[in-house]
């Protein structure tokens, strides 16, 4: 490192931090890793790839300094480092919505095909909460929501949600979230529970965003 040129000593490390988050699968894992501490294997089944490729991502992300690793016995479980790196990734997603017009047409052709209303703010949230106005929806799968979910949050994975239909109120309205603003499983839920009667809208993001933001959140007994 060359201390005639600190500015650009300081850009090559900015630049190891852009390297690290460049890839699909590694924005993937991040996702993963903001709900909650994970293990190799189980994001690797979480996300399709073998064990050897997550670890390897992994490792990437870990020299940029946007995750953390401890040992646990004969297992190394991944954290996020901290919540800036979902400002990061919030940043890189404001951006590409702005300029790429491809991410325009994804979004266009898969997320308002399901859910064309605009998604409720935190705040709007809070108040409906406060209200006693919704019935708040975890779709994510039941570990996750272990992990940690929106306080007085109701687990109904998306692959259950069907079976359980009988048992949400019609009368209430209802608000879906998941792992964050382009998470799939939101959009899906949305999408179902609208085409069968129900008062539904998105929450604006998912439960990192939330934590991230200071509000109320519970961890399921154990």
């Amino acid at each position: 490192m060359s201390s005639s040129n600190p500015k650009r000593a300081l850009f090559a490390q900015f630049a190891m931090v852009a390297k690290a988050i460049g890839h699909e699968h590694r924005l993937e894992l991040l996702e993963q890793l903001a709900q909650g501490e994970r293990g190799v294997e189980a994001l690797a089944d979480r996300t399709g790839l073998s064990v050897a490729n997550a670890s390897h991502h992994l490792q990437q992300l870990r020299r940029g300094g946007l995750v953390r690793a401890r040992r646990d016995g004969k297992f190394v479980l991944y954290r996020l480092s901290d919540a800036t790196v979902l400002d990061l990734v919030a940043a890189l997603r404001q951006i590409a919505e702005r300029q790429i017009a491809e991410v325009d047409r994804v979004v266009a052709a898969y997320f308002r095909d399901r859910d064309s209303l605009e998604a409720l703010s935190h705040a709007d949230l809070m108040q409906r909460m406060d209200d006693g106005l919704v019935t708040v929806l975890d779709v994510r799968p039941e570990d996750e929501y272990a992990l940690g979910h929106v306080a007085g949050a109701i687990s109904v994975p998306l692959d259950k949600l069907k079976r359980r239909l009988k048992t949400l109120d019609r009368k209430r309205e209802i608000v879906a979230y998941c792992r964050g603003a382009y998470c799939v499983l939101a959009f899906e839920a949305v999408a179902l529970l609208r085409a069968n009667g129900f008062r539904v809208r998105r929450l604006e993001d998912g439960f990192p965003e939330w934590k991230a933001a200071g509000l109320p959140v519970e961890e399921a007994a154990c």
